[in-house]
């Protein structure tokens, strides 16, 4: 066996059971790893009668056949379950070196069952597995528990996976974490652990991976280091990671100011150049030429002395630009405390602009909100809010639900400011300017995502090369319409295997987003023998696996949407002034694209067979006659 370890982990953490189960490589081989493996594991383990925070639900740990190994950028792990915050299909993916570690073990996967009594964590030493108390590291934050789990095994170099107090307190949007700040966020994947009072896994191996053909692995990966170093996406991702979309999005008027009121603002105090004053040294995940995280530091004025890792887009976004805060410094200390206490930025800030956008509006009044007066700005009101939100206090206890239940229980008309789609609120980055985008937000399995599509090459001027994928060159104008249904189909289908390699995307935002290159490493890793081709197909069935899930907790066409500012009211200036977003055209495309049934988003019984997935067509039937 190469690549794979050949064997899953499973924990019954009720009635305290380990058992060591067989990697089936017929299963292996359909769905790779990583997000496909726990996706098919979600939809036969986990049933639509199932609560998310109920013990039945899965909580699934996934490496993939790259971990491990020299293959490029492979230090990445899913963890999925039936997802605490929208009900349906949820999991989260993080970097760093943990997922490598579980594989070192001799280990693919871990599904924990059940939920303890007590609060515990999970140690595994090779073939030694214990599930150990963890009752005095209930409450810590992510450092706290990091030293302590550290002295108590005697090992500083065990990798660990855990969760902050936000899990622990059931915050719908918290994450897990590992390496101190390496985040796996959206969706509630820390929420879901924290209900089962499973603090952390603490991991350590030493076995190695088998390679099918080392001397072809080698020869992959020197070619993909070439290619790396002459793209200049990638070495903005050495430099910035992905700060510099603060420009880029105000630069086309898609920013997300005042909750998405605003396209076009004043980025000049947060763009990628200011955060890079507190840089330190860059750092890398396992197996990653890029090296795109790194650590900061702040030495003078009254923060002096902060210390953490590498803030992203997507953490400083929500803390910039969409609350109307212009303090890079705030925005590095609120990363912090969200890491320390392991809560997802893009859906905390979402939740808070929602608030935020309620009292602007008159919805919400200090009488609601503890006595804080959430006006845009205000930086003492944004991070008590914060607090309250992680400690579920006050008001902050119905933020914590997210801003789809908390509109619900806040009512009277709040809803139409909570920008969510299936639950998931919405990245910022402005779908009314970004149609291809905004259509992976629409159609992605766990909600507004821009991850499980990532459709970069609408935002690069590469005309050719749309005409030869999507058969258009208007693949590459942001507000065309045409070729958008298959841009976004064959991007899901590529992140998809990419997810499920356990290979970072970022590598793959590159020239390296092609089949070819990604066969090549799989099949030099693991000796499988799959053709470009494959690589399409095994996406596909991934995603309509998925789909199958999300189809069978009643996600339908309808769901297939974003909300309705993005819809129907222009943009009011900016570089995007006056467009708004497109769905239906593209999404009629899409669907047909898919063998999806126009009327309700439901795979076709000849789509189903031609993936190998006919042993759900019975399911999907009864659905249809329902």
């Amino acid at each position: 066996m190469y690549g794979w370890a050949g064997t899953i982990l499973r924990v019954d953490l009720s009635n305290r059971e380990i058992i060591k189960e067989p990697l089936d490589m017929n299963t292996a081989r359909r769905f790779i790893g990583g997000r496909g493996l726990n996706g098919f594991t979600l939809y036969n383990e986990v049933g639509p009668d199932i609560d998310p925070l109920s013990p039945e639900n899965r909580l699934m740990f996934g490496g993939g056949p790259c971990n491990g190994t020299i293959s490029l950028g492979s230090g990445r792990c899913t963890v999925t379950g039936k997802s605490p915050l929208t009900g349906i299909f949820g999991d989260t993916n993080f970097g760093g070196n943990w997922a490598p570690e579980l594989k070192y073990a001799g280990y693919d996967q871990i599904i924990i069952q059940g939920k303890s009594e007590t609060p515990v964590y999970l140690w595994i030493d090779d073939d030694e597995v214990e599930i150990k108390t963890a009752g005095h590291l209930w409450g810590k934050t992510i450092s706290e528990t990091d030293r302590l789990l550290r002295e108590e095994i005697g090992d500083s170099s065990v990798q660990i996976a855990y969760i902050g107090p936000a899990g622990e307190r059931l915050v719908k949007y918290a994450n897990v974490m590992s390496n101190l700040y390496r985040a796996g966020g959206r969706t509630g994947m820390g929420c879901l652990m924290g209900s089962k009072n499973l603090k952390a896994i603490v991991v350590r191996g030493s076995k190695g991976v088998k390679v099918a053909d080392p001397q072809a692995l080698m020869e992959v990966i020197l070619k993909a280091y070439d290619i790396l170093r002459k793209d200049k996406t990638a070495q903005v991702w050495v430099e910035h990671g992905t700060l510099s979309m603060h420009e880029r999005d105000n630069l086309i008027g898609v920013s997300c100011g005042r909750n998405f009121q605003d396209p076009f603002v004043d980025v000049s105090n947060y763009t990628a150049e200011k955060f890079e004053e507190y840089k330190v040294k860059n750092r890398a995940c396992m197996g990653c030429p890029l090296r795109c995280g790194c650590f900061n530091e702040i030495t003078e004025g009254p923060r002096a002395g902060y210390r953490w890792g590498k803030i992203e887009y997507g953490t400083s976004a929500p803390f910039t630009t969409r609350l109307a805060l212009h303090d890079p410094e705030f925005a590095l200390e609120a990363q912090k405390y969200m890491d320390e206490n392991a809560i997802d930025a893009i859906s905390l800030g979402g939740t808070m602009s929602f608030a935020f956008e309620c009292y602007e509006k008159g919805i919400l009044t200090e009488k609601d909100t503890d006595g804080l007066r959430l006006e845009w700005g205000d930086k003492d009101a944004v991070w008590t809010l914060m607090e309250n939100i992680v400690n579920r206090r006050g008001f902050g206890d119905i933020l914590a639900e997210g801003s789809r239940r908390a509109s619900e229980i806040i009512g009277k008309g709040s809803e139409e400011f909570a920008l969510h789609t299936k639950g998931l609120d919405h990245v910022d980055s402005d779908p009314r300017g970004l149609m291809a985008w905004g259509l992976g937000y629409a159609v992605a399995s766990r909600g507004a995502d821009h991850l499980r599509a990532l459709p970069a090459l609408e935002l690069l001027a590469m005309p050719e090369k749309a005409k030869e994928l999507f058969g258009t060159e208007k693949g590459c104008d942001r507000f065309a319409t045409e070729g958008k249904g298959l841009m976004v189909k064959w991007y899901e289908e590529m992140r998809a295997f990419e997810d499920s390699m356990e290979v970072c995307k970022f590598n793959c935002r590159t020239d390296l987003n092609d089949p070819k290159p990604l066969s090549e490493m799989l099949n030099a890793v693991t000796g499988m023998g799959i053709s470009e081709n494959d690589v399409l197909s095994i996406g596909e069935r991934i995603v309509n696996m998925e789909r199958l899930f999300n189809v069978r907790e009643g996600i339908r066409r309808k769901d297939d949407t974003v909300p309705r500012r993005f819809l129907e009211d222009p943009l009011p200036f900016g570089p995007s002034k006056g467009h708004i977003f497109k769905l239906e055209p593209m999404l009629n495309d899409y669907y047909k694209l898919r063998g999806w049934d126009n009327k309700t988003g439901i795979p076709n019984d000849k789509k189903l067979e031609e993936l190998g997935l006919q042993d759900m067509i019975p399911a999907m039937q009864e659905i249809r006659k329902a």
